[in-house]
């Protein structure tokens, strides 16, 4: 194939299009409406995990629209979602481009459980609209009960040295300077995805208050945890969901505590997002919100095996 071809076919092209288009008529169903918001912005993340790309101005290409998109909200947009394209830097692989089509969408006055419905209910209209016959089914587990279930300890409850432990026994890695939140996420993605049933969808809830980024926490049995949920079917992480934080004094600690690990990590320390806040201050809504990956949905409904077979030019032919 010469370099100037597309990655992937024609036809995965055209059925690209068409289960584009279903996600719009999905949402166009519900009246939720579409916004576009820019992908360059003048500050970037700061979650320690995630990195942007920098433009020769000193600008962000965006990793989410998040940010923007809870600035309409707070505006009085109301239910919206955006398709479009966004940016990652490090990201390559079979299920990583640096540039993806990202799905987000908010709901108003609804958590995250109400939320994971209606995710289940677009991933049972794309596979259908991609011509799949048997209805999808789903379940909800914990996090804890997905790592006990993968043979692995209390993520929760186990010391620090436990988890360094297990990891170092089940990744053949050495493991003696990992924090907390580093061993469970590569146990979350090495050990505790592969063992997910793959044919139904798997929306996991409760994660660590440490990872719960934007999302609200609550406490129970003495542990605090987040009210987020991903989502995984055929072994792949396909969306990442919150019942929203809305308090502006704990959103900015939290961007501060990002902060503080960037710099014990040697990494960029990015602005934090004045105007974020601001709009928060003002009244973000009491809503849930989810960012799910397109071209690895497509991936899943399409039967492909690699991103590029559903991207119409890769990083490398970009």
């Amino acid at each position: 194939m010469t370099e100037w071809a597309p990655t992937a076919d024609i036809d995965t092209l055209h059925r690209r299009a068409m289960l584009m288009a279903a996600i719009r008529q999905f949402f166009a169903d519900l009246q939720v409406l579409e916004v576009d918001t820019p992908v360059l912005s003048a500050v970037g993340v700061t979650d320690v995990h995630v990195h942007n790309l920098r433009t020769a101005d000193g600008g962000f290409l965006l990793t989410s629209p998040e940010y923007p998109m809870k600035r309409l909200l707070a505006a009085g947009m109301g239910d919206c979602y955006q398709l479009g394209h966004v940016f990652r830097a490090d990201e390559s692989g079979a299920r990583h481009n640096r540039e993806f089509t990202l799905l987000e969408w908010y709901r108003l006055g609804w958590d995250h459980r109400q939320l994971m419905q209606e995710v289940a209910a677009l991933c049972e209209w794309v596979h259908r609209t991609a011509g799949g016959s048997a209805s999808l089914t789903s379940t909800v587990l914990s996090y804890q009960a997905v790592f006990e279930g993968a043979g692995l300890p209390d993520p929760h409850r186990a010391s620090l040295q436990a988890l360094q432990q297990v990891a170092a026994l089940k990744l053949s890695a050495d493991t003696a300077g990992w924090d907390r939140d580093a061993c469970l996420d590569a146990l979350m993605a090495l050990v505790v995805e592969p063992a997910l049933p793959p044919e139904q969808l798997t929306f996991v809830t409760d994660y660590p208050a440490s990872q719960a980024a934007l999302a609200r926490t609550h406490t129970r049995e003495g542990i605090e945890l987040g009210h987020r949920f991903e989502l995984y079917w055929q072994g792949m992480e396909l969306a990442n969901g919150y019942w929203e934080l809305t308090d502006p004094k704990e959103q900015r600690r939290r961007f501060e505590q990002d902060a503080l690990l960037r710099q014990s990590q040697g990494l960029p320390e990015p602005q934090v997002d004045e105007r974020l806040l601001a709009a928060m201050q003002a009244g973000l809504p009491e809503c849930a919100g989810v960012a799910l990956g397109v071209d690895r949905l497509l991936m899943v409904v399409l039967g492909n095996t690699h991103i590029r077979q559903v991207l119409p030019f890769d990083a490398d032919r970009a």
